[in-house]
């Protein structure tokens, strides 16, 4: 009886401080962390279910805030993000590769972690998981990895970025090209300003394009994943997040139909809010148990290979700005 009414007094704990993301009153970073300790006190509270609703979530709230762009903002920084993260691919997957070594971590585990760190974080480690025919131990431990250090990059990046002097569009371009996943970099930005939020989020969905052709060579890349594959069994289906073409088709409506500017800024605003929902709920998902199966030895390379990828992709931020 006392279990079943601790339950109750969660969930409406729980959907309480939900309402009060939708209604804007929750920065992301804060959302994260509240679903970080909910999820230490009470264990998974939402389950499977909870982390399906999350990536619904991240998916809307990236569509939405498309509504509140305009395509020549948007191509005026794609075409950047394009070869940027194509220079911070090559980066990531080079150092990756040496510090695999060096740390002695082989085999599809290191190349999860560097695919993971190179371009979107759980979606591309579940994207190259088939191809590389790993285990489920090791796709668990890439993403622990990747999830502890997203939640960190929430909440350090604005710190340095406001340290460091970063404009709007700077911090924008750094969170994108060194933070995993799509919900940290967007965060990231939201927590920094509009400008940054528009220049991460597009930023960040060109990177993530790159996960398609990323996967298709990487049996060639890399000898071990080709070996794992093994004969006549074929490439795993790679797909583009479907969210990618609707936050463009989003944009490119918005901008056709200028009737439409007013409710995509509403939609816009509200999708903001539908984000820091999904962070609270990715907050939530965290279980000890995959913390613990992480373990010393792959979280140390994961952070010296971010670490790495932040202090390039600075470098690449300081550098514009010396030929601006």
């Amino acid at each position: 009886m006392v279990r079943a009414l601790l339950s109750f007094v969660f969930y409406f704990v729980a959907l309480a401080f939900v309402g009060l993301c939708l209604l804007g009153y929750v920065r992301a970073e804060m959302a994260l962390l509240c679903g970080i300790v909910l999820a230490f006190v009470r264990g998974d509270v939402f389950g499977a279910r909870g982390q399906k609703v999350a990536k619904h979530c991240l998916a809307l709230s990236i569509v939405g805030m498309g509504a509140g762009m305009q395509v020549r903002s948007v191509l005026d920084a794609g075409v950047m993000a394009t070869a940027l993260s194509a220079l911070g691919i090559v980066f990531v997957l080079c150092v990756g590769t040496m510090l695999a070594r060096a740390f002695k971590i082989r085999g599809a585990l290191s190349h999860l972690i560097c695919v993971g760190t190179a371009i979107c974080g759980g979606s591309a480690i579940a994207a190259a998981a088939p191809v590389m025919r790993a285990s489920q131990s090791e796709v668990s431990v890439a993403l622990g990895v990747v999830f502890i250090l997203n939640a960190v990059a929430l909440f350090v990046f604005p710190v340095i970025g406001y340290a460091l002097g970063l404009g709007q569009a700077e911090f924008g371009l750094w969170a994108a090209m060194a933070i995993h996943d799509t919900s940290s970099v967007v965060g990231a930005g939201l927590s920094y300003g509009a400008e940054a939020l528009e220049v991460a989020t597009t930023t960040k969905l060109v990177r993530a394009l790159w996960i398609v052709p990323l996967v298709l060579v990487m049996p060639f890349i890399w000898k071990d994943a080709r070996d794992q594959r093994g004969a006549g069994k074929g490439a795993a289906t790679v797909k583009v997040p479907w969210f990618i073409t609707g936050f463009i088709l989003a944009v490119i409506a918005v901008s056709i139909f200028p009737a439409l500017q007013s409710g995509g800024a509403v939609v816009a605003h509200y999708a903001k809010n539908v984000l820091v929902v999904s962070l609270f709920l990715i907050g939530a998902g965290l279980s000890k148990t995959a913390l613990i199966s992480v373990g010393a030895r792959p979280f140390v390379f994961g952070v010296c290979l971010w670490l790495m990828t932040s202090i390039f992709a600075l470098g690449v931020v300081f550098a514009l700005r010396m030929f601006e």
